[in-house]
């Protein structure tokens, strides 16, 4: 591009209209900011539509209204698509695959709604469908770097980030015998194969969260393609008296319910036994159909149907859980263990998820994982424990599906909060906790140039004093539970250049030392499986 152009705008938003109407206000604020920077750099902004008075918003809300959007924009112009909110990227991907002009995804640096998040998920899905794009973030549209890559962007249509922490897996020195270990375990993983259950895959706009059957199947899994309506009408199925036995369990295990009276506004006792229906209902279904890991795809359909499946998705990523029988036998199934959930049907997080269930049983390391949105951070000084820290610290944030296993005390330190009311009509309770202290590995697999990919790193999640806890809750989803997280050897903007999803893995291990073993036997394991595997950051 020689000269300044006129770059059209579009901001996406989620399917639900109350959503859309909640975050409108921080949607708009975040595009007058961007908008005075391009006026600045001598750019004209066209935003490619507006408010509309039926729906009480000005996001595109579907795949339909998309279409009509981008049926105005010219092809060859440069595009920006603006996120300070959640958005379902199937809304405005078929425009963004055939647009010939340069595309720029931005998100405010901030925690409020999960733009961060948005963006990642459209990076990841764009990523996997071979477009090429650019991104940019910022808090305020005003600090150089975010100027300096605006300014790239609009002479020549292209932003490049830095990743310098990420290596591939044959060129970092890593345990030889972890390396080994992990190699073996996923030659038995492939023989012996596993069925991954998802129900309604897709639904929730994330093309980047669906692995291609063929990649898959060269991994050992395979798919059980069921639906949310068999997941209900199991549920109704499910006897009262066995739901209130499993809530007799969590309730001697020390968990709390934040009961109120009214269904519209709070979690009722009546909404916390359907959840617990679904829990049931969930785990006889993965049986019969012989599922070693389910997703539940979490927000449509079943939203109109039934309380929120979060509390079911924390239970079942927990080994410790309420026990359920078969219907007929009474037989306990899948006792002693967990049922790794991927919420929001991530297939990605899916696979992941179940491989490092097996493997960490192998390694002999507590096994419960869960993925999280890597939803925001800040910078922190001050009390960590009984240390002083100076670090980048991440919020790490999951609508419930952690299990308790993650969070300090355990069951007696988690709370069960109704999901907020503009995503949940219907109510429904979290599984909220704060995430203890300790080494973690990180991962994400995810689809490029037609292949499995996947980056593994080390992190450490950290204490942090109540009242900065409450502040980070406050300044994102306070229902939700939190993973406060340092990761090694990685920036936050090298982060946010290579991290292809919204979602993130997470499983403890025991010590530092152990997180590099554990690394290690990842990688060499997903290596074997036929990921092409890079490091990211120090380990």
């Amino acid at each position: 591009m020689k000269k300044t152009p006129t770059v059209y705008l579009i901001a996406n938003g989620d399917l639900r209209a109350t959503a859309n109407q909640a975050c409108e206000r921080e949607q708009l604020a975040m595009e007058a900011r961007l908008r005075r920077a391009i006026t600045n750099e001598g750019g004209r902004v066209v935003r490619a539509h507006g408010f509309r008075k039926a729906v009480g918003h000005s996001f595109i809300d579907s795949q339909k209204y998309g279409m009509d959007v981008f049926r105005g924009i010219p092809v060859d112009a440069p595009l920006i698509v603006a996120e300070a909110v959640w958005q379902y990227s199937h809304h405005v991907l078929h425009g963004l695959v055939s647009h010939r002009g340069p595309i720029l995804t931005v998100a405010n640096w901030s925690g409020i709604w999960p733009g961060l998040v948005g963006m990642l998920n459209l990076n990841a899905s764009l990523t996997k469908a071979g477009v090429r794009y650019s991104s940019l973030w910022s808090e305020d549209f005003t600090d150089a770097k975010f100027l300096g890559g605006l300014r790239a962007w609009l002479r020549t249509g292209r932003v490049r980030h830095r990743t310098l922490h990420v290596r591939p897996l044959s060129e970092v020195r890593l345990p030889a015998d972890s390396l080994r270990l992990g190699a073996r375990w996923a030659k038995g993983f492939r023989a012996r194969k596993a069925i991954m259950g998802v129900f309604d895959e897709g639904c929730m706009g994330m093309f980047n969260a669906i692995i291609p059957d063929e990649l898959l199947h060269a991994t050992g899994v395979y798919k059980e393609r069921l639906s949310q309506s068999t997941l209900y009408a199991t549920m109704l199925r499910v006897k009262d008296a066995e739901a209130t036995t499993a809530l007799r369990w969590l309730l001697r295990k020390g968990m709390r319910f934040d009961w109120g009276r009214s269904e519209r506004t709070d979690l009722t006792r009546r909404q916390t036994l359907l959840q617990l229906k679904m829990y049931i209902a969930a785990v006889r279904l993965a049986d019969e159909f012989g599922c070693a890991t389910i997703g539940i795809q979490y927000q449509q359909g079943l939203k109109d149907l039934t309380p929120a499946s979060d509390l079911a998705e924390g239970l079942l990523n927990n080994r410790d859980r309420p026990p359920v029988f078969h219907e007929r036998t009474r037989e306990e199934l899948f006792a002693g263990e967990a049922l790794p959930h991927f919420n929001e049907v991530d297939e990605c997080a899916g696979l992941d998820g179940l491989v490092t269930y097996e493997l960490w049983k192998t390694l002999g390391f507590e096994p419960e994982n869960t993925l999280h949105d890597l939803r925001w951070g800040r910078q922190y000084r001050g009390k960590s424990g009984k240390r002083e820290l100076e670090a980048y610290v991440w919020v790490f944030l999951i609508s419930g599906a952690a299990p308790p296993a993650h969070f300090v005390n355990g069951y007696r330190g988690t709370v069960s909060e109704r999901q907020p009311a503009m995503y949940f009509r219907l109510g429904g309770g979290t599984v909220k906790g704060i995430s203890k202290p300790g080494w973690i590995v990180w991962s994400r697999v995810y689809v490029e140039g037609g292949k499995l990919r996947f980056d593994i790193g080390v992190g450490e999640v950290v204490e942090l004093p109540r009242d900065e806890t409450e502040d980070r809750w406050r300044l994102s989803t306070p229902q939700w539970p939190i993973m406060h997280v340092v990761l090694q050897g990685i920036d936050r903007d090298q982060m946010m250049a290579r991290h292809k999803s919204n979602h993130i893995q997470v499983a403890y291990a025991p010590t530092r030392a152990a997180a590099t073993k554990a690394l290690a036997a990842k990688a060499g394991a997903m290596r074997e499986l036929g990921l092409d595997v890079c490091v990211c950051g120090s380990h």
